[in-house]
């Protein structure tokens, strides 16, 4: 498979207990997404159960702009301290998450008018971030979402401000900051064709225009029917070829029906509220189950027919509770998207992973 570079190489953890990460070892890293109480390990259990089962950590929402950078020329680092010093002392591959991103942006840089003006402020705010944390952050989210389900460049201040060259100039800021970390472009519903041909447009755009990309994250928001196993195929082929590593970054399988008008992963989607969209207040039914468990395994095996060109495979979240999917794109709704249920127990769908192995 691929390999991080000898100078920013964490060793996959072994051991002789059972665990995810000590199962699929040799294939790729078991992430997880940690939110702000994993990071400050409030929940003992959790904490164990963290170390055990992954060795790759994202930070959920800690490094995002409008909480690391809150305000122009102030740097909030108390949490992403934790973050890092979380996967340090458990010896994980550590993954940061998003440098540039339209949504949950700092109020200051959505405001930004002119090209000059936010040359300067991605200048700063790559810059500053990247090199706190150089020889330690292993891989970084660069930018995310900047596609449009058709594979256009999606409308943000970013495009607006600087054009579309403002993905090359955020890529070849950080690779100057930290030219060992691993740069990533990130998004969602990248099995789908069109928008799939536009990733892979940008990042050709990029290699094309001197920009160090290493990797693709594909974000795996996913249901129990769709994308299809030959859909996913494609997507690890296309980029496989393009010479970078694929990961999957923020994978959870949602049990629930979506309303018939969202698409995608996009925040800021909401949709009416109703009992047929909440169909499991009380628990999952053993049916579905087993349906999840059966479609966890289904994709897994397409992940090892391909774990050399796979890098990560990163849930987006721990456990159930914490999953935003319960509120996403209905508030309120109780969704079971993890491995692990909202008491951290593990699920059938664990087991299913585990038993590919043996």
């Amino acid at each position: 498979m691929l390999l991080i570079s000898s100078c920013n190489s964490i060793p996959k953890n072994s051991g002789a207990s059972l665990s995810l990460k000590n199962t699929y070892k040799k294939d790729f890293y078991i992430g997880a997404a940690l939110d702000t109480n994993q990071i400050k390990e409030t929940d003992p259990m959790v904490t164990d159960l963290i170390a055990k089962e992954f060795n790759s950590i994202t930070a959920e929402n800690c490094m995002k702009s409008m909480y690391v950078h809150p305000e122009k020329g102030k740097f909030d680092f108390k949490m992403s301290d934790q973050f890092v010093a979380f996967g340090e002392k458990n010896k994980m591959l550590i993954h940061g998450h998003t440098l540039i991103w339209h949504s949950q942006l700092a109020p200051w840089m959505a405001q930004i008018k002119d090209s000059v003006t936010m040359a300067e402020a991605m200048t700063n705010h790559i810059s500053t971030i990247v090199e706190k944390y150089k020889g330690r952050i292993n891989s970084w989210d660069v930018v995310n979402e900047a596609l449009n389900e058709d594979g256009t460049l999606r409308k943000t201040v970013f495009l607006d401000t600087y054009g579309k060259d403002y993905l090359s100039f955020a890529f070849k800021l950080a690779a100057k900051a930290d030219p060992k970390t691993d740069l990533y472009y990130n998004d969602y519903n990248l099995c789908n064709a069109k928008k799939r041909k536009g990733a892979v447009e940008l990042v050709k755009n990029l290699q094309k225009n001197g920009a160090k990309i290493d990797g693709v994250g594909e974000q795996a928001h996913w249901n129990l029917t769709s994308p299809s196993l030959d859909e996913i195929e494609k997507t690890i082929l296309d980029f496989a070829a393009l010479s970078v590593k694929v990961s999957f970054t923020e994978f959870d399988i949602s049990v629930l029906p979506n309303p018939w008008d969202i698409v995608g992963a996009d925040v800021n989607q909401r949709a009416e509220a109703s009992e047929k969209m909440n169909p499991y207040p009380n628990g999952l039914p053993e049916a579905i189950q087993i349906q999840l468990a059966a479609r966890y395994e289904a994709i897994f095996k397409l992940f090892l027919k391909h774990q050399d060109k796979i890098d990560r495979v990163t849930f987006w979240g721990v456990n159930d509770k914490q999953s935003w999917l319960n509120d996403w794109p209905i508030k309120g709704r109780t969704n079971f998207p993890l491995l692990f249920d909202r008491e951290s127990k593990p699920k059938k769908a664990y087991y299913s992973l585990l038993s590919l192995k043996k």
